[in-house]
């Protein structure tokens, strides 16, 4: 008599069970769902546009974190989506988790969610984006499909990023277009609104764009090494980048105070992930990837002074 075969991306991989046994502490219910919908990186985005802002001493009109918000979500949603797809097709089902088998399960609705929150930030771009900025703002676009070339195309067109992979792997370009993303609007403004020098500004989204590396860098390692709790080295980074975002927020603080402040919330959020490689083996993975994005929001103590 023939058998049903479950469907592989329902089911619970291996390294989730093993991960999962004798962890002390899960993921709260609203925190799973902000993570498995992917709005995690909409809530980053919104919270980094504007602590940027409010670092370089301008504001932003709303529709700005509105648009940085739809396209992180239609970006991230598309992205767990084929990754879900492509691990399907080669049989790689060891590298899926919770997310991509969320993203594949309910992807009837999340694809039009994604499609829908790509045309709002289409319409935003062509009705409200002043063409100057549009003009400035298609070089991030252009990266944006850079990035999907690089990951998600076929191997035979994947081969020909295998230089530029050494320099600028996956973390690294989601580091530095998520941190342009979220800081060039505000300093587009300041350049023109305040005489306060840029480069304050700039060493601030420096510090965040390797916070942004370590987080996608961390989230890579914990989950090749949920086995060995001990052996994904991500203390030392992130103490390191901790440390000299300290003193460079101690160094500008007497003349550049705001920039300063950010850059301390940058540190704050190095040191958070230090401290979730420690106690990682406490946690089961799911909370793990998810508490990663949540230290990302650190800079929100900024937004209510």
């Amino acid at each position: 008599m023939p058998q049903t075969l479950p469907n592989p991306l329902v089911q619970v991989s291996v390294a989730d069970r093993a991960g999962t046994a004798n962890r002390t502490f899960d993921t709260p219910v609203l925190l799973r769902l902000w993570h498995l919908t992917s709005l995690d990186a909409p809530t980053v985005a919104i919270v980094w546009s504007l602590a940027f802002a409010s670092a370089a001493g301008v504001r932003l009109p709303v529709w700005i974190p509105i648009l940085l918000a739809l396209a992180a979500w239609a970006v991230y949603i598309v992205d767990r989506v084929l990754d879900a797809r492509t691990a399907l097709r080669t049989a790689n089902l060891g590298s899926l988790r919770e997310r991509h088998r969320f993203h594949h399960r309910h992807r009837r609705v999340l694809v039009p969610v994604a499609i829908a929150a790509a045309c709002g930030a289409a319409w935003i771009v062509f009705a409200l984006m002043p063409s100057a900025a549009r003009e400035r703002n298609a070089v991030l676009a252009l990266a944006a499909l850079a990035y999907f070339a690089r990951v998600h195309s076929p191997r035979k067109l994947a081969s020909g990023f295998t230089r530029l992979s050494r320099l600028l792997n996956k973390e690294m370009l989601v580091g530095l277009l998520f941190t342009a993303a979220c800081v060039l609007p505000a300093i587009g403004r300041a350049a023109h609104r305040t005489s306060r020098p840029l480069w304050p500004m700039c060493d601030a989204a420096v510090v965040f764009a390797l916070l942004a590396w370590l987080n996608c860098h961390a989230i890579d390692r914990w989950e090749a090494c949920e086995q060995a709790p001990g052996k994904s080295r991500i203390m030392l980074p992130a103490c390191l980048l901790a440390v000299t975002g300290l003193l460079l927020a101690a160094f500008l603080s007497s003349t550049q105070p705001r920039p300063a402040a950010l850059i301390a919330t940058g540190a704050v959020s190095a040191l958070l992930l230090a401290l979730l490689d420690c106690l990682r083996s406490r946690l089961t993975p799911l909370a793990v990837r998810a508490s990663a994005d949540l230290v990302l929001l650190a800079p929100m103590a900024l937004l209510f002074r």
